[in-house]
């Protein structure tokens, strides 16, 4: 379906000689797969600019999104654009930024808080990869589900530039790594939240593109042969929170503890509380 409205060859790479290879395919295909990246990331990761949902309404491209079977309403099509605009803003609010909203944060979703192991796990994954989380109009996370599909977009990105220098070692590192990226993340829980997202929103903008990347993942994860992919999201509309874990000296005196009569204080030692950053 989204291979084809969207020149996705879906080429694996064999285990042959560079000459055996069909970089431009490789290349074409790699070109394909971030543009659609970059698409949902822009769809999920703030509310959309008017430029946004004018390159949206854009008709070659609402025409590739239809013969995908990814077709909008007239909620999306007919308003002008400072209506469409606002509509779009209050439904964004209301699905991911406001009370009793469902978060599109993988820490969210799959442990019931922000700043969980996910989140401080991409940031690793973001400082070695050279990837540098810049704000926007507003903070987001690292393990938000726009920047999570921005990052395989640049990764992307790196697979095209070491395509065309015929870098092949350089280009089976980066496909494994985006495996691995999908395998311990987006695989986890993006199948589950986009079924949620279909099932919660109001307006066909969002309705759609939650259609679109549920669909979209499951072609990602067939093309790259992911095998046992769990879906721990499940779409569930309450996520339970996950239990608080805080580091502490066992050796450390607790209060009252001390001996009485004490003349000095110990000295004051300080514990990180990894979990406990909101």
């Amino acid at each position: 379906m989204l291979d084809t409205a969207f020149a996705i060859d879906q080429a694996t790479l064999p285990a042959a000689t560079p000459l055996e290879l069909n970089l431009p395919d490789l290349i074409e295909d790699a070109l394909a797969r971030a543009s659609i990246y970059r698409m949902l990331s822009g769809v999920f990761i703030e509310e959309p600019s008017p430029a946004f949902i004018a390159a949206m309404r854009n008709e070659s491209l609402l025409a590739q999104l239809a013969d995908a079977g990814i077709v909008f309403g007239e909620d999306f099509l007919g308003p002008d654009e400072k209506t469409l605009d606002d509509a779009l803003a209050c439904e964004y609010a209301t699905l991911f930024a406001s009370s009793g909203c469902f978060p599109p944060v993988e820490s969210v979703r799959l442990m019931g808080r922000f700043k969980q192991e996910p989140c401080f796990q991409l940031e690793r994954t973001y400082r070695e990869a050279g990837f540098t989380l810049c704000k926007g109009r507003f903070e987001v996370f690292p393990d938000q589900l726009g920047v999570e599909l921005l990052f395989v977009a640049e990764m992307l990105n790196r697979c095209v530039e070491a395509l065309s220098t015929e870098q092949m070692k350089e280009y089976r590192r980066l496909d494994k790594e985006i495996k691995r990226f999908w395998t311990q993340h987006l695989g986890r829980w993006v199948r589950g939240y986009s079924r949620l997202i279909g099932r919660a929103s109001n307006h066909s903008f969002y309705r759609e593109m939650a259609k679109f990347l549920g669909g979209f993942a499951e072609e990602e994860i067939a093309a790259m042969n992911l095998k046992n992919l769990e879906d721990l999201d499940m779409g569930r509309a309450v996520v339970p929170k996950s239990e608080i874990q805080v580091e502490f000296n066992p050796d450390e005196p607790v209060c009252g503890a001390c001996p009485s009569g004490a003349q000095e204080k110990p000295a004051k030692t300080e514990h990180p509380l990894h979990d406990l950053r909101f």
